[in-house]
């Protein structure tokens, strides 16, 4: 690996350092194609970054599958927590030997004058047939505006910034968003003793073992991460679909808010809005409850039906009863009052594509491609949720995504190179 070092040209560039932009190093190394990567931080930045202390996977090891990298430890079934999972993207990055330049961040990418594109960087310009936008969709914290209208005594922080409940000031701690993040921050607090309010969305939940094994090893056998976008049923608009929440954290277990609530922990609805520094939820909190849990007894259901089809001996287990149900939750709160002396925004991040002047965006700026290829030709994507599979995103499906768009890639170079006009002879006059 080079730091802050570029060619003036390459044949493809890749821009981002992360597991899609390697998994892409690897399938173009494999056909021969010269390339470099563009990363703008360092190799595993986001894991290294934007993790608390405590953060593991949700899927079990066995799926970090990065081409030519598969999962070699001694716990296939547990769960990598964060500095494992550095080490992971560390060891594949130098397994490979992935030509990356660290530290180089690309400001501007345009079409070049005379074909190919015009990459504006840090490091200084360089010039490319073919360009990857291997950089996820994860590109700001999202926290709202009206965060700004809270009471200046309570600390804000986004997810990314958290670590752990330490090195938090005393006081009682607000999570605005139950995702992945958000319950596992939630559950990271409430386990440190920290007393918990917890602003519950419409994510949904899954099982963490039903009928004797691991969720994931049920769906995986249901081909759940190999369906295709266009075969889905809600089409592309799964892409827009919070991830299930579950945890690996201790082995792995699920998370239950209804279980928190009874231990201590106050839920409310999704906040709504923010006036004079007090926050009022909506009256749907049962109601967002209610729908993870049908989620979760509806995975439930799913691996039943392939127990039954296939006559598979497995224990039987309960579908989820409620342990719990909100008594008029409260619909608004002063968090100064109330000893909140912290607010995490579990509320993700928003796209930034300002610095791609290409004509490969739909009317909402997402980029319009068919797994990977996208509506301008020598232009990819790679990395993003749901490019293809629910896979796409993971460690598990990236490689399979970055294969089908390496080889788009060579097929394209052959046609290229077949339609260039071919050298005349020169005759010189007698």
């Amino acid at each position: 690996m080079t730091t802050a070092s570029i060619p003036s040209h390459a044949s493809v560039v890749v821009i981002g350092g992360g597991q899609a932009g390697l998994a892409m190093s690897y399938h173009l190394k494999e056909r021969g194609i010269d390339h470099v990567i563009l990363e703008k931080n360092q190799i595993a930045h986001s894991w290294k970054t934007q993790r608390w202390d405590a953060f593991c996977l949700v899927t079990p090891n066995w799926q970090c599958q990065l081409p030519g990298y598969p999962y070699q430890g001694s716990d296939p079934k547990g769960f990598m927590l964060r500095d494992e999972i550095i080490d992971y993207v560390e060891g594949y990055a130098k397994h490979i030997s992935a030509p990356v330049s660290e530290g180089v961040a690309v400001t501007r990418l345009t079409r070049g004058a005379g074909g190919g594109f015009v990459l504006e960087t840090s490091a200084g310009g360089i010039t490319a047939d073919t360009v990857v936008l291997a950089v996820s969709g994860y590109h700001v914290p999202n926290v709202p505006l009206m965060a700004q209208r809270l009471d200046g005594s309570v600390m804000q922080l986004h997810s990314s910034a958290y670590r752990n409940p330490d090195a938090l000031p005393p006081g009682e701690v607000l999570v605005i968003g139950s995702g992945q993040s958000g319950c596992q921050i939630a559950e990271d607090l409430h386990l440190a003793g920290r007393k918990v309010h917890l602003a519950v969305g419409s994510a949904p939940r899954c099982p963490r073992v039903y009928r004797g094994r691991d969720a994931v090893e049920w769906l995986d056998d249901l081909g759940q991460y190999d369906l295709p976008v266009d075969q889905h049923s809600l089409k592309e608009k799964v892409r827009k679909n919070a991830n299930h929440y579950l945890t690996g954290r201790d082995g792995g277990r699920d998370i239950d808010l209804r279980k928190f609530a009874l231990e201590g922990m106050t839920l409310y609805g999704r906040l709504n809005e923010i006036r004079n520094g007090r926050l009022e939820f909506a009256d749907d909190l049962a109601k967002n409850l209610d729908n993870a849990d049908r989620v979760y007894n509806g995975i439930c259901g799913l691996i039943d039906d392939y127990i039954a089809r296939n006559n598979i001996d497995a224990p039987a287990s309960p579908h989820y009863e409620p342990v719990w149900q909100p008594a008029n939750p409260a619909a608004s709160l002063d968090p100064v009052k109330a000893g909140i002396s912290t607010v995490i925004w579990t509320t993700g991040f928003r796209s930034d594509w300002s610095w791609v002047e290409l004509p490969i965006f739909d009317g909402a700026g997402y980029p319009t491609h068919r797994r990977g290829v996208t509506s301008m030709e020598g232009v990819y994507v790679l990395g993003l949720p749901w490019l293809y599979t629910w896979g796409s995103g993971r460690f598990v499906g990236v490689g399979r995504d970055a294969e089908f768009v390496a080889k788009h890639i060579a097929a394209s170079r052959v046609l290229s190179q077949a339609a260039a006009p071919s050298a005349q002879p020169v005759f010189n006059a007698a």
